[in-house]
């Protein structure tokens, strides 16, 4: 009853602001507003009430108004919209995330949490629930889905039931393509519960006939396409198709972008997302600002780009009666920019308070994570360095070449990210070249084999990071905890190894066997308890550690490029 009560108060509150008998909470004014249904820009003013939008360019002679906000002639639009988000791909937990993100003029999230849940094995529930804790209190929405692969049927099941969870994450192309009873489960759950099913949808992978099977059973939305081939068949079969900007090469990006305007596809199709992200990219270039004027100079008109980073996604959602446009009813998540072609957030409101103003927040969320902090279980101990050694697939006639694996950090996404090459050998042993060009080693390892199981690993040559001496490895815990490090010598490796091993999650790098490095990430080894000051300094230590080792790193950091080799690795079988 008092639920109805207080909307009926509203209901008359409303009534009452818009006929000048009520103060409403802010106008917002000298505004240039952008209209995403009529695509135009307008001059006016927005009134706010209890979050939300009330009044469009309000005669201000005749409302009652608590605060008034100049808004400079800036453009006003959306708070802008992540569609598809790892919440762990960053490392960031919660808070840190929104401090490096929100002051980019993201007000919205759509969060999978697969890894964590899955990294936290049978206390994946609860892992759910202490992610989520005070969730209402970010400085942004977050909606997020129940894990469709990596965690048992019997959690997500669970997890379905909580909020603030709006569907099911993605499936794992291998195992619903196989009819893995598990998948067939967790649809189900979904079928009967109602909400979104998120779409891994394998279009690089499966045959056209099992590509009809997601769609047919309620999966709306797919975020893996690498080419306009995919592109047109995604849209075909009716998918909103989330163009990845966190992942892959800026070529693939680019080829995307360029394809939606060459092919004149309607951009109505599109929604935006990061995927995977990392904290430095968040702080240093942006995060949808920057992919929005990234459009626009493949040539998407501005106000089409600032959609697909917007109203596209919200309405994809079912939502766009909460946000996604700056019309009456909606929650007054505006972001204020001199520019609608390059996005530079000046202020960003959310709920019509001013949460960031010049990429700083201005509001510090306390909510503690210490106890998702897990401690390391070594399973390395018994491991020896001979094990790291590579063991050439084949041999030449002259035996001056050996055939080995060789792994490209930049790869993904297409066949590239793994080849069989010839590189040269001598005495027994693999040199490390390719084409004159100089390489690392890399093991890729699982951390705990069963008891009488052999450890799997696999050792090949490694392209996107580069050491003269010393190692870096790092460590990854869902589906199946393995481990991987670059370096010379299996003796540093070997070290580098074990020195990750006492932590639950890290990355670190050595030099004579001995750290130079540690980044710890604690939070069941996928997430780092750091705000997010002292975490960048942490990546940035390791980045430093590396160059003094011979690297030269470009985009993204290293800790980051690592964590996403498992990704590949995972999908093209190296883990198992």
């Amino acid at each position: 009853m008092s639920h109805s009560v207080s909307q009926l108060q509203q209901v008359h509150d409303i009534f009452d602001i818009v006929h000048g008998e009520k103060e409403a909470d802010l106008l917002l004014k000298n505004l240039n507003i952008l209209d995403v249904h009529g695509e135009t820009v307008y001059a006016g003013s927005l009134l706010i009430y209890n979050g939300r939008i009330v009044a469009l360019s309000p005669d201000e002679d005749k409302i009652k108004v608590k605060e008034v906000f100049d808004g400079q002639g800036l453009y006003a639009i959306p708070g802008l919209i992540d569609a598809h988000i790892h919440f762990e791909s960053q490392l960031a937990h919660p808070t840190a995330l929104g401090e490096a993100m929100v002051p980019n003029g993201t007000t919205t999230i759509f969060a999978e949490c697969l890894d964590l849940i899955g990294s936290a094995g049978a206390d994946g529930l609860e892992a759910f629930k202490l992610l989520f804790k005070d969730y209402e209190k970010l400085p942004y929405r977050v909606y997020a889905f129940a894990p469709g692969k990596k965690v048992p049927a019997a959690i997500t099941e669970e997890i379905l039931k909580l909020d603030p969870v709006i569907g099911l994450g993605e499936f794992e192309h291998f195992s619903y393509s196989s009819g893995n009873e598990d998948d067939f489960k967790k649809a189900a759950w979904l079928r009967e519960r109602g909400g979104f099913m998120n779409s891994h949808w394998g279009v690089t992978t499966l045959s056209d006939m099992e590509l009809n099977y997601l769609p047919a059973i309620g999966s709306t939305n797919n975020h893996d396409v690498w080419n306009v081939n995919d592109m047109e068949k995604s849209i075909r079969y009716g998918y909103a198709t989330q163009i990845k900007f966190g992942v892959g090469s800026s070529e693939v990006i680019k080829t995307l972008l360029r394809a939606i305007v060459d092919r004149k596809f309607p951009t109505d199709n599109f929604c935006l997302c990061s995927d995977n992200i990392s904290i430095d990219r968040l702080t240093k270039l942006g995060h949808m600002d920057w992919i929005i004027s990234l459009c626009v100079e493949m040539g998407i008109p501005p106000i089409k780009a600032i959609k697909m980073a917007s109203y596209n996604t919200a309405k994809y959602f079912r939502m766009d009666d909460q946000f996604g446009s700056l019309t009456p009813g909606r929650f007054a998540d505006i972001v204020l920019t001199d520019s609608l072609s390059v996005i530079e957030p000046k202020y960003v409101f959310k709920s019509g308070k001013l949460i960031a103003q010049d990429r700083k927040l201005l509001t510090h969320t306390e909510i503690g994570y210490d106890g998702m902090v897990t401690k390391g279980v070594p399973g390395l101990n018994d491991l020896t360095a001979d094990q790291l050694d590579i063991q050439p697939i084949e041999i030449s006639a002259d035996g001056k070449q050996a055939k080995v694996l060789l792994f490209d950090v930049y790869g993904r996404g297409h066949a590239k990210f793994y080849q069989e090459v010839w590189v040269p050998y001598a005495e027994g042993k693999v040199i490390p070249e390719l084409d004159g060009q100089k390489l690392s080693r890399i093991s890729v390892l699982k951390r705990y084999p069963a008891a009488g199981e052999a450890r799997h690993i696999v050792n090949g040559l490694f392209k996107g990071v580069y050491v003269d001496r010393g190692a870096v490895s790092t460590s990854f815990p869902a589906p199946t905890p393995y481990m991987v490090v670059v370096g010379q010598d299996s003796q540093e490796m070997c070290a580098c190894l074990k020195a990750v091993d006492q932590y639950s999650g890290a990355c670190i790098v050595t030099e004579d066997q001995k750290p130079s490095a540690v980044f710890p990430i604690e939070i069941y080894g996928m997430m780092a308890n750091l705000p997010v000051d002292e975490l960048r300094a942490a990546s940035q230590k390791i980045d430093d550690a590396l160059e003094a080792l011979g690297n030269h790193n470009e985009g993204e950091p290293v800790t980051n490029k690592l964590l996403s080799l498992f990704i590949s690795l995972h999908r093209f079988r190296f883990m198992e």
